[in-house]
């Protein structure tokens, strides 16, 4: 396909160049009527809404072009649709799609943080990664070996899960790129278990294994919206042994998203920073559709702000996971999860723009 023209307006599959209108942002930032953005040629956008309804057409992540639709790319959004981890409700497999259908809602501006994040830089959709459905640690190769290769040449990747399981692979691949990071982990569960039925790889152990590998930092790392129920007391010793700190949903009431963000901005510090969220961090009334509900969890608005916060800090990394959509309504956990998608790839893409 035509991927880019040099007249800045669009291509022949109808993907949006970025012709941008006054009065709206920062010309210094993002010139008019210029083929240069970010010091080539101008990224190729979303298909234009104004031309081809949002419910049309391929159902790539936000109508972004697909990674063979473009010579190359700044951040990538690959599915993992993957839930043999999964140690109660199924079905996260589905995640992905489900995910990449609300998100044909996304539009190109982002005023919350005052960005075009699919002008920024060059951000595609690369697919699903193909991983066995019967056999875990075979997945996880093929999970770590299709992430490692999206990332080669510092590239930045979200994935959409899939269970939770996928992040240990995505770590995996992180570390191979820029060595052990802060791992900021947005989770109702501690997932730092160690086994489940003798199995050392769920999606309730991957923060153990990451720890064990000397993929995080243990003095950088952080689960954000923690509750519910425990196995034993012994959880949350065991847990700051392997070396998290605990923001809990409850401290959200007490010290609001300001205070939860200069805790967790405190404990990364300035180390290259991975984000994992399970949706499940969010309450059962804005994301019903996942496998281990717990109530009392953190509104869709306090999660979205919360990530905002995170706009200075170079992330190098990020998963989504969890979504089950046999278990939405009106897509509402969809909804959701390609919101908080779009809010780290607006940081993300500015960051590789600069």
């Amino acid at each position: 396909m035509a991927a880019r023209q040099e007249d800045g307006r669009e291509n022949s599959y109808g993907y949006l160049l970025f012709e941008l209108r006054a009065n709206t942002i920062d010309r210094k930032k993002y010139p008019m009527n210029t083929p240069e953005i970010s010091g080539g040629s101008l990224p190729v956008g979303q298909i234009d809404g104004q031309k081809s309804p949002r419910y049309a057409g391929l159902t790539t992540f936000a109508r972004l072009p697909r990674r063979e639709d473009v010579p190359d790319f700044d951040v990538a959004v690959v599915g993992i649709p993957f839930d043999a981890g999964v140690t109660y409700r199924p079905g996260a497999r589905f995640g992905p799609s489900s995910i990449r259908e609300a998100s044909r809602l996304l539009r190109p501006y982002n005023p919350a943080l005052g960005s075009m994040p699919f002008a920024d830089a060059q951000v595609v959709d690369a697919g699903d990664i193909d991983c066995n459905p019967f056999d875990i640690v075979e997945a996880l190769g093929e999970m770590e070996a299709g992430l490692v290769e999206l990332m080669s040449g510092g590239r930045a990747v979200l994935a959409l899960g899939g269970d939770h399981t996928v992040a240990l692979p995505a770590l995996r691949a992180v570390h191979a790129q820029h060595g052990p990071v802060a791992l900021v982990h947005f989770d109702a569960h501690l997932d730092t278990w160690d086994t489940y039925f003798g199995a050392p790889y769920t999606h309730g152990t991957p923060f153990r294994r990451a720890s064990e590998e000397g993929l995080i930092r243990k003095d950088r790392s952080a689960h954000v919206g923690i509750r519910g129920s425990l196995y034993d007391p012994a959880d949350l010793a065991d847990d700051e042994k392997l070396g998290f700190t605990i923001v809990h949903c409850r401290d959200f009431d007490r010290i609001g998203v300001d205070g939860i963000l200069e805790r967790v901005l405190q404990r990364v510090g300035d180390a290259p920073l991975y984000i994992s969220i399970d949706i499940d961090v969010l309450d059962p009334a804005f994301a019903p559709a996942t496998g281990t509900p717990e109530a009392g969890g953190m509104t869709s608005r306090e999660l979205l702000e919360v990530l905002r916060g995170f706009r200075h800090h170079r992330i190098v990394g990020a998963d989504i996971v969890e979504v089950s959509p046999a278990y939405d309504h009106a897509a509402i956990t969809a909804v959701a999860a390609a919101n908080l998608a779009y809010e780290l790839i607006t940081i993300m893409s500015a960051q590789r723009g600069e």
